[in-house]
């Protein structure tokens, strides 16, 4: 029998998959508008750490943290960075749906990893039903990987691992700290990575159009809910379960890339 507190997660997990898919959806309308994946990885974590210091200073919550937890969450933070950027560089080059299907092996790469950690023990049903889920949605897509841009098919998988990282770290992290302050510091962490890259190689660009700047904000308001879930969600569930549940988002991108991008099997975002 479910508690309140487990269908709490579950639902913070689904909820948080659906609105990574919508802001990655957007993401891809926004390069059309004078905007590259470096650009909108630099923004895209100013919103949350915003977000939570109002929550936790309504809480009246003590900001005090853990060296060692700090220095840890700042890990996390350089990992997200470089999967999130891996990720919109596989959107910029693949088909929507295909970089979303790759990097979707992220929950079946977790479960394994906390299996091989000792952290959680490996469930049959939940990897079986992740595999094939995976390989439905190939399936259903038509995916002809033969054709596609390999170094799309790279970036897309270094996202999905560096995701299951970041979410095997997180499980073993909120053990013991509250989840709104870690996902506070370790989007403060990636937004620093995101702008020093940005001083360093100078390539920034600002969208050129108002559709750009509305495309931009809005998949950076979703994206501040998507991440903030998903850490509450892991505290809540665990790491396993929630990467499981969050398998909802390459489902809903098929259908949004279809609707919202007009794309089919084996187009891209070009």
């Amino acid at each position: 029998m479910f508690s309140d507190k487990r269908y709490i997660g579950i639902f913070l997990a689904l909820t948080s998959g659906i609105s990574y898919m919508a802001s990655s959806t957007l993401a891809s309308l926004s390069y059309q508008e004078g905007i590259n994946p470096l650009t909108v990885s630099a923004t895209r974590f100013i919103i949350p750490p915003l977000l939570l210091y109002y929550w936790l200073r309504k809480d009246r919550f003590d900001f005090t943290f853990k060296r060692e937890s700090m220095i840890f969450a700042g890990l996390i933070g350089v990992i997200t960075a470089i999967y999130t950027i891996s990720l919109l560089s596989a959107i910029e080059i693949l088909p929507f749906a295909i970089a979303i299907l790759i990097f979707y092996l992220f929950p079946i790469l977790t479960g394994l990893t906390l299996a091989i950690l000792g952290w959680r023990n490996l469930n049959i049903t939940m990897t079986i039903s992740s595999c094939v889920a995976f390989f439905g949605i190939a399936l259903a897509l038509g995916a002809e990987f033969n054709n596609l841009n390999h170094t799309g098919i790279i970036f897309a998988g270094l996202a999905a691992v560096g995701l299951a990282m970041v979410s095997v770290l997180s499980n073993k992290l909120m053990t013991n700290e509250d989840p709104r302050l870690i996902t506070f510091y370790l989007c403060i962490s990636a937004t620093l990575v995101f702008w020093l890259v940005c001083v360093l190689t100078g390539n920034f660009s600002a969208p050129n159009t108002y559709f750009g700047w509305t495309t931009l904000v809005t998949s950076h308001l979703f994206y501040a809910y998507a991440t903030i879930a998903f850490f509450i969600s892991i505290s809540l569930i665990g790491a396993g379960e929630t990467t499981f549940y969050i398998n909802i988002e390459p489902i809903a991108a098929i259908g949004s890339g279809f609707f919202l991008l007009g794309m089919v099997p084996g187009t891209t975002t070009e």
